[in-house]
């Protein structure tokens, strides 16, 4: 079985590769479950229902967040109700949503837990901990679990890619918004990968207008950051192939579709 994961995706640029290629992707690799990083869709903070629902109808069967979860008040509206929209699960207890959903295809169930890291990041519960707790959940339903851990330190990802070496199928970081080249089976079953990379503006940084974040590094003022509107577009992703009776990782390649690297059909 496989699962095909869409890194983070930033403005409408973004949104318009993940309506443009998801489907294409889809059809040519045959993916059990699809999950696509939302958390930037909206401007480049946050994400509304509307784009929500939008990702599902493009073909995503989980939509995973991060840090910008909240940016977007529209959220609050709509998150206990979105049974395919999972939050970092080490926010405090009574935070809205959950960090932990299951999504059933061919009869097999996955699970998927959102994990968000502490170093260079505002501070949290523990991912660590909170990893252990929800595997442990997880695990009584299915051995298939996919962790999006949305982290700044790669320190920090590798750290819990090993600590969950075994236990789930995958461990894919995102945030960073530049693919790594680290796409690895761990020893004791488990896909890694540090950073799935961005979908959206090709030529800006991190999926910013880039002369907004060149001023703000050469003159040390404060510059707001807006996405860039138009312009060339790139989509990041991952497919990992999985044993679908111990939930272990067979294999992890990583897929990025720009104007350098175009879609292959076949």
């Amino acid at each position: 079985m496989k699962i095909l994961f869409v890194g983070d995706v930033v403005g409408s640029l973004g949104r318009d590769m993940i309506n443009q290629y998801l489907p294409r992707l889809k059809r040519k690799y045959q993916p059990d479950w699809t999950f696509v990083n939302g958390e930037n869709a909206a401007s480049g903070r946050g994400i509304t229902e509307k784009i929500y629902r939008q990702f599902l109808v493009d073909g995503a069967d989980v939509v995973t967040l991060g840090n910008h979860a909240w940016d977007n008040k529209d959220i609050f509206e709509f998150i206990d109700d979105a049974n395919a929209l999972v939050r970092p699960a080490n926010f405090p207890e009574g935070t809205p949503g959950s960090g932990l959903v299951f999504v059933k295809r061919a009869g097999v169930e996955a699970a998927v837990i959102n994990l968000q890291g502490r170093t260079f990041m505002p501070a949290l519960d523990c991912p660590f901990e909170k990893a252990k707790e929800l595997v442990a959940k997880a695990r009584e339903r299915t051995p298939i679990i996919f962790v999006d851990f949305h982290a700044e330190a790669t320190s920090e990802k590798q750290a819990i890619g090993w600590f969950l070496d075994g236990d789930v199928t995958a461990v894919v970081g995102t945030h960073t918004h530049v693919q790594t080249a680290d796409n690895r089976i761990l020893p004791n079953g488990t896909a890694y990968l540090s950073d799935v990379g961005m979908t959206g503006p090709y030529d800006g940084i991190l999926g910013m207008e880039r002369g907004a974040v060149l001023k703000k590094f050469t003159t040390g003022l404060p510059v707001r950051f807006e996405v860039p509107k138009s312009g060339r577009t790139q989509l990041s992703a991952c497919l990992i192939e999985v044993d679908r009776k111990t939930g272990k990782a067979k294999a992890i390649d990583r897929l990025l579709i720009n104007e350098d690297t175009p879609f292959i059909a076949e």
